[in-house]
């Protein structure tokens, strides 16, 4: 179970954190939770949406939350206005980042700019303005991409684990989040197939019907998050144990009368994915919820020590060869609970 850890929560007291892409359905989420630790001075939602800003203006005010929100219109791609809206800040969460694998095959330079120049700013910005902490969020299809998307992942993974090195005397130190689809995100399989319910469509397009993803919801995705920041050393890639779902079982879960048919993986489409891959075996530790992935690289600062958290629990090695993918997890979501999450959802 990932659930905020309550002395991290003493980490946040009086600090201002911004939230790069904020207005998703992750940043939403970030921001309840957040505002729910009552801890914080500041919280900084930071997009190029100005609908969505709109948006969360009116719900906020309404909660007579606004007090402790504030909202700036920028894209990470931008480094000025970047670099403005981290001043004075924190904590930075960067969750800012164009996602769809099929549309980045078609338009990949647009996906390098946001994905990998956009997280160069963000760390240029971080180590200007003196930020404590960054937490950047990743996906499963950083590891071993057959896609631009992934590919591009990857690459911004590789550029926060390696600006703890030149941070130098900078206090600024950078983790990496990693995982799965968020099952029900703004965009993700589990809201497309509800709403392909409600319409006039006869079937359900699957691409293949022994595709597999790894799932986080909302709430995990959220205290994951939360608890990354005292719980990092910068410089490591952490990974939760989450459960796989056969994309198959969503269709009929949702209603079994209706035809399923399969319509070929799409461009850049893995049949499974991976979260930690047998080639990083060697730099994976297993804890109790979650894997790290120490850093390739060689740190100034030699003296970390990966193999306990700042909660005091203790990692071990996995085996060699060990990967950690979506085919052989051994935790899937059974059928009774994917019906349980999607009647909650209806």
């Amino acid at each position: 179970m990932l659930h905020i850890i309550k002395k991290n929560l003493k980490f946040f007291k009086n600090k201002s954190i911004i939230i790069t892409g904020g207005t998703g359905s992750l940043g939403n989420a970030l921001v309840k939770k957040l505002l729910g630790l009552k801890v914080l001075k500041k919280i900084i939602i930071y997009s190029r949406d100005e609908l969505k800003q709109s948006e969360m203006i009116k719900k906020y005010s309404s909660m007579d939350k606004l007090n402790q929100l504030r909202f700036f219109i920028g894209d990470v791609r931008d480094y000025e206005r970047l670099n403005l809206a981290f001043k004075q800040v924190d904590l930075v969460i960067h969750a800012a980042a164009l996602k769809h694998v099929d549309m980045a095959e078609y338009n990949p330079m647009e996906y390098i700019k946001t994905n990998v120049n956009g997280a160069s700013n963000v760390v240029k910005a971080s180590l200007e303005n003196n930020v404590q902490k960054v937490i950047a969020l990743s996906t499963d299809k950083a590891v071993n991409p057959i896609n631009l998307y992934g590919a591009s992942k990857l690459a911004s993974d590789k550029i926060f684990v390696s600006a703890n090195n030149i941070a130098g005397s900078n206090k600024t130190r950078f983790s990496v989040v990693r995982y799965g689809n968020v099952i029900n995100s703004s965009g993700s399989i589990l809201p497309f197939f509800l709403k392909i319910n409600k319409s006039n469509q006869t079937f359900f397009p699957i691409t293949h019907n022994e595709m597999t993803r790894f799932f986080i919801t909302l709430e995990q995705s959220t205290n994951l998050i939360i608890n990354s920041f005292n719980n990092t050393y910068g410089g490591e890639i952490i990974i939760p144990k989450i459960p796989t779902i056969k994309i198959i079982d969503i269709a009929k879960a949702i209603n079994a009368e209706k035809k399923i048919k399969i319509m070929g993986m799409r461009p850049g489409e893995k049949l499974h994915e991976i979260l930690c891959s047998r080639d990083e075996a060697n730099l994976t530790l297993e804890f109790k919820n979650y894997y790290i992935l120490m850093p390739t690289i060689k740190y100034i600062d030699g003296k970390i020590n990966f193999f306990k958290n700042k909660n005091g629990e203790k990692g071990k090695k996995v085996k060699q060869n060990f990967e950690y993918n979506s085919y052989k997890n051994k935790d899937y979501i059974s059928f009774k609970l994917l019906k349980k999450i999607i009647s909650s959802l209806n």
